[in-house]
């Protein structure tokens, strides 16, 4: 009798034809070890790989060919004899600002509140408390930070107004790290309310803003073309400095800015230049280095 035939053996060949040629038999395992991430599971990835910056996110300080500059604005270039706020004025300022504004230049601006309100003088005579004096003062600042930067944006300028005092329906806080972002996105950043601190002047302000964003100048812009070695209002003789040391400024007690305001800017050399904002070109001059007004420098 023929031997039977078992269906395990005739189903064996069949299923070797239909066997997907990807298969491949396995090999004897490595002996090197997988590559071990440098990152630990655990450890989340940074925000800067999770999500594109914030707008108030950090970036690192203006290049070399990039220029800062810190522009200080009294009070009473916004004014004239006929009002507190001169919109003719405004508007002139913003465009001689707009007028030097370039790829390579990063602006901000600090302006004074004195065409409004002076806080020193009233607290002097007594009639009031100093620190509410200088609060107003400094409520005073925001007013014309406002209208400076409405008269800007006007002009096509993107920019941006923060307080020392936060209020958030009005301008955006001051944070450092914020200021240095709109900076960079090349906004005009103007620097509202003094330090929020009372006993402080706004030249003060300007200074410390200046330190803080690594400005590569201070641009005093005033009613009077420079720094005299006595007041040309009342003597006729009075010889106007082109460039002068911090030394020789505080051995000549020239009233430059208050003391507070120059030592920060001689601690951090930064220089100064004092000029008259109304004559045309003088603000383009300063800020492209050219020679100005009066240059306050380091020096022995």
């Amino acid at each position: 009798m023929a031997a039977m035939i078992s269906p395990l053996n005739f189903l064996l060949p069949l299923c070797a034809l239909f066997t997907p040629h990807s298969v491949v038999p396995s090999r004897r395992p490595s002996s090197k070890k997988p590559a071990k991430s440098s990152r630990p599971a655990s450890v989340p990835r940074s925000p800067s790989e999770r999500q594109p910056h914030r707008d108030d996110a950090y970036a690192p300080i203006h290049s070399p060919k990039t220029r800062r500059l810190l522009l200080k604005l009294s009070g009473e270039t916004l004014g004239d004899s006929s009002n507190h706020l001169s919109h003719p004025i405004i508007l002139r300022l913003a465009h001689q600002i707009k007028g030097i504004l370039s790829p390579t230049l990063q602006l901000g601006i600090v302006i004074g509140g004195g065409n409004i309100w002076r806080g020193a003088p009233a607290a002097d005579e007594g009639q009031m408390d100093r620190n509410t004096a200088d609060y107003m003062g400094m409520l005073a600042t925001v007013i014309n930070s406002l209208a400076l930067q409405d008269a800007l944006e006007n002009a096509g300028v993107e920019t941006r107004v923060l307080t020392a005092i936060e209020m958030k329906n009005v301008a955006e806080p001051f944070i450092r790290r914020r200021a240095l972002r709109h900076l960079e996105k090349g906004r005009v950043v103007i620097f509202a309310a003094g330090t929020g601190h009372p006993f402080f002047s706004t030249d003060t302000t300007a200074a410390l803003r200046a330190s803080e964003i690594g400005a590569d100048a201070l641009l005093k812009a005033t009613k009077v073309d420079g720094i005299y070695d006595s007041d040309p209002r009342t003597n006729p003789r009075a010889q106007r400095f082109q460039t002068i040391t911090y030394g020789d400024a505080l051995r000549r007690r020239l009233q430059i800015m208050d003391s507070t305001a120059f030592s920060l800017c001689m601690d951090n050399k930064i220089p100064i230049v004092v000029f008259d904002v109304f004559r045309e070109g003088n603000l383009r001059a300063a800020a492209e280095g050219r020679p100005v007004g009066t240059r306050v420098i380091a020096g022995d």
